[in-house]
């Protein structure tokens, strides 16, 4: 049987009005009839960093079966799976921002939109064309390499590290390293093998996450992943500002916002806010912007 499947992509944390900043997305509007293995199969044909499937489930608001009419402000919400091309994740930033512009798009009303996710849900909600996620709880780690050893593998000596570098997990675990200045950040080489040796998680993946300030409220940032024994640098990674604001709060910084600046190293300026709250609360915030539409056909 021949499936036509609706999609969107967009651009998420994007940078004024420029089109092509921020991170590419995909988001498939009605997975119901998607196995694992073909929402798999889509991610890895399209070879975006992470592509999303709004999965039946809950109250879901595919186009098939919302309308405007039943669904409140308060009660927009969706099932999500979010898939890199080679295995699913449990939560990432910019897909659950996307998403939950596809979902409020799809229901035609309402300004805030729940995304259940297998890390948890996920609150969203918009203001003009700024969207914001509300993270879950973070958990810590300590990370017993030593500094020599993860400054070699991004090409930098031991005396560039700021702070205690701390594996951050706000649903998906990551390295966060803060380093002495932008100038730094911008230097930094990433080393295939030394990253695989010094920063991988014990499924091997790594994820590193390098940020120095470039005044009292602005951040600049890098992030490193890898996929199939490269390295691959994000233009703008929603999971790694929260899980900075979870580096934040395990050092006791609290009532702060910063605004990070991403992905200038390979031309995909990108934008992101984030807000530590007095509370605790991690809040991580950005523009969204559509691009196109389309069917895909299996």
């Amino acid at each position: 049987m021949t499936m036509k499947l609706s999609y969107r992509t967009l651009n998420v944390f994007t940078d004024g009005d420029n089109p092509f900043s921020g991170n590419p997305l995909c988001v498939f509007e009605n997975a119901t009839a998607l196995s694992d293995q073909d929402m798999q199969n889509l991610a890895r044909q399209l070879n975006l960093s992470e592509t999303t499937f709004i999965t039946p489930g809950g109250r879901d608001v595919s186009a098939n079966d919302v309308s405007a009419n039943d669904v409140s402000a308060n009660d927009v919400s969706a099932n999500v799976r979010i898939f890199t091309p080679n295995y699913e994740m449990p939560f990432a930033g910019h897909p659950t921002l996307g998403t939950a512009y596809v979902v409020r798009e799809l229901a035609g009303a309402g300004d805030a939109v729940l995304l259940r996710m297998p890390a948890g849900d996920i609150p969203v909600q918009v203001a003009g064309h700024v969207w914001t996620l509300q993270a879950n709880a973070p958990t810590f780690l300590p990370v017993d390499v030593p500094r020599s050893d993860l400054m070699a593998m991004i090409g930098l000596t031991a005396d560039r590290v700021a702070g205690e570098p701390l594996w951050v997990d706000k649903g998906t675990v990551q390295l966060i390293l803060p380093l002495r200045s932008a100038q730094d950040v911008r230097a930094a080489s990433a080393d295939p093998r030394l990253l695989a040796e010094f920063a991988a998680r014990p499924d091997g993946e790594v994820l590193v996450y390098l940020w120095a300030p470039t005044g009292p409220d602005t951040i600049e940032a890098r992030f490193f992943f890898t996929q199939n024994n490269a390295v691959i640098e994000d233009p703008a990674t929603g999971s790694a500002c929260a899980n900075l604001g979870g580096w934040f709060l395990a050092n006791g910084e609290l009532g702060i916002r910063r605004r990070i600046h991403q992905g200038s190293a390979i031309q995909r300026p990108s934008v992101l806010d984030l807000a530590v709250g007095e509370d605790g609360t991690i809040l991580v915030s950005g523009a969204v912007r559509e691009v196109g539409r389309g069917t895909f056909t299996l």
